[in-house]
């Protein structure tokens, strides 16, 4: 039921909004990677998930907090739904929470997620991805960290870089990474070369380049 309501939202979403073209810098190459994506609010998530062209193979990262009934409403909250200090705000923080934590979590348990934990579990977000790429399957992430109502910190989250360890170790292959910045004004999405995590080197030795060259193509420069 889940998977047929996917398909049908999907559907549904692809007939009456506007379509989306993709622009590779450079030419895809099947097999594993990660999509580093720019979240553009919901617009992000709803767009790769059902207008990305790799769509049907992708895994995007969805925090656990949303997928929850009973937390949906504290991450709300924090998210920068509304504009802290508006009119709408006291309104909003009394009635968007609960609609959401009613809504949301069936909703995305549609999709063909991977939860994301921010504490000890998440060595099994990183195992569950790395059974997806083992199918030759992608994974998408949305690094960027909220900074405000409708902004962004200009760097990004590093942490799930760690993949590229894990990756490395089961597979034997370096974790390739595809900056894709939303344009949503030109309905466009942007794919910038791929970004390859380097196996020969530790984790902290290149995390500061990575995260520059990613947050550089979630900008689409």
């Amino acid at each position: 039921m889940g998977k047929r309501f996917y398909k049908v939202a999907g559907a549904v979403i692809r007939t009456f909004s506007h379509r989306m073209k993709t622009e590779w810098e450079v030419p895809f190459e099947e097999g594993p990677c990660i999509f580093v994506v720019n979240h553009v609010g919901a617009i992000g998530p709803v767009d790769m998930c059902c207008k990305f062209p790799m769509r049907d193979k992708c895994h995007p990262w969805i925090n656990n907090g949303m997928l929850e009934r009973k937390e949906v409403p504290a991450y709300v909250r924090q998210d920068y739904w509304w504009k802290p200090g508006s009119w709408i705000a006291p309104i909003a923080n009394a009635t968007v929470p609960y609609i959401a934590a009613a809504i949301l979590p069936p909703v995305l348990r549609s999709v063909q997620y991977i939860p994301v934990y921010h504490d000890q579990r998440i060595m099994l977000t990183l195992r569950q991805s790395v059974r997806a790429m083992m199918k030759d399957e992608y994974i998408i992430v949305f690094p960027e960290q909220p900074s405000g109502w409708l902004s962004h910190h200009e760097w990004i989250n590093t942490g799930w870089l760690r993949l590229g360890e894990l990756w490395y170790r089961s597979s034997g292959r370096a974790m390739k990474m595809y900056p894709v910045h939303i344009d949503t004004k030109k309905h466009l999405f942007k794919v910038s070369a791929p970004v390859w995590y380097d196996p020969a080197k530790r984790f902290t030795e290149q995390e500061k380049e990575l995260a520059d060259k990613l947050a550089k193509g979630l900008r689409g420069e």
